[in-house]
């Protein structure tokens, strides 16, 4: 039970599978310069949320907080902070990777990182989107530069950043194609996905011809089938970076170009994405709620890769 000067977070001491997670108290933090403190009413989970309990990740060894995504109301602010003041309602992502921590009853944040949540939105629904909202704009926009008429091809589309990159790509004017299990299409065909493969039956390398863009979520042996979709000079942009530069040089031999990103904190970002909440254009599925105690289970039902959406903890 926390006090005044504590709080209820979700810890790990060491690697492993979902028991490592315990509910542990610790005392409040104080904002620094340029920071603010966030009472944390709801926070999103992430593949790499599961993957760091896993394997460390690049936060390496526990003990560790986990949780990147975060929408609440500011507690106080550092020195120096003008951008938000005590009472605000905002939303975001603390800095990735090492910014982590989201999934406690309060956390630091860097003051522009955050933006202000959306009045239309629940916490709730703003804390599912930080993360993979931003990976699908950073990656789509800022990278790609999506316009009108192009042809986008997103993997993985029912997942956590690839639901919200149908809907940033058909924002952008784009003619989205999405591979997902067939029991998954109507629900994207909702979202605006104008054409779809169901990867178990049909190879999309096959099947899917003259693309302008690629999104990859899902790494392997799909970033370099994925090239020869690609019409000539077209983008591949895979959101899981492997340090190589065999990628860029095997898109080079085929006369396309291939990147890869690492999503990061962005207030600019966030507001873009804040006014697509407001006037309609993108909404997280959620695919289950999890009180902040619970944390655990959420991470059972994440590590199936089988969730349609996303996952949040409702922390307050």
């Amino acid at each position: 039970m926390s006090t005044a000067n504590t709080m209820r977070a979700i810890s790990q001491d060491v690697l492993g599978g979902t028991e490592v997670l315990k509910e542990v108290e610790r005392e409040i933090p104080k904002p620094g310069p340029s920071e603010v403190l966030v009472r944390v009413h709801a926070a999103g989970l992430n593949p790499t949320d599961w993957k760091h309990r896993a394997n460390g990740g690049f936060l390496k060894k526990p003990p560790f907080v986990l949780g990147w995504d975060v929408s609440g109301v500011v507690e106080a602010v550092g020195l120096g902070v003008t951008v938000h003041k005590p009472g605000d309602e905002v939303f975001g992502m603390l800095p990735y990777p090492f910014g982590v921590g989201a999934h406690a009853e309060y956390v630091i944040a860097p003051a522009r990182a955050l933006a202000r949540k959306p009045a239309e939105v629940d916490h709730t629904q703003a804390g599912a989107l930080p993360l993979a909202a931003l990976t699908a704009w950073q990656a789509l926009v800022d990278t790609a530069d999506v316009r009108p008429g192009q042809r986008v091809l997103i993997h993985a589309a029912a997942g956590g950043v690839g639901h919200l990159a149908v809907q940033i790509a058909k924002e952008r004017g784009a003619y989205v194609i999405g591979t997902a299990s067939a029991g998954k299409h109507e629900f994207l065909r909702g979202l605006g996905a104008d054409e779809l493969v169901d990867y178990r039956e049909t190879d999309f390398a096959e099947a899917v011809r003259d693309v302008d863009v690629v999104l990859d979520t899902i790494g392997g042996d799909y970033r370099s089938r994925s090239l020869r979709t690609l019409r000539p000079g077209g983008l591949l942009v895979s959101i899981l970076p492997s340090g190589s530069p065999e990628l860029a040089e095997e898109a080079e031999g085929l006369g396309v170009r291939a990147v890869e990103m690492l999503v990061e904190a962005d207030q600019a970002g966030m507001s873009a994405i804040a006014g697509l909440v407001a006037a309609g254009s993108l909404r997280a599925t959620i695919a289950e709620t999890f009180p902040l105690a619970e944390a655990a289970k959420a991470h059972a039902l994440g590590d199936t890769g089988r969730t349609v959406g996303k996952l949040v903890l409702q922390v307050r």
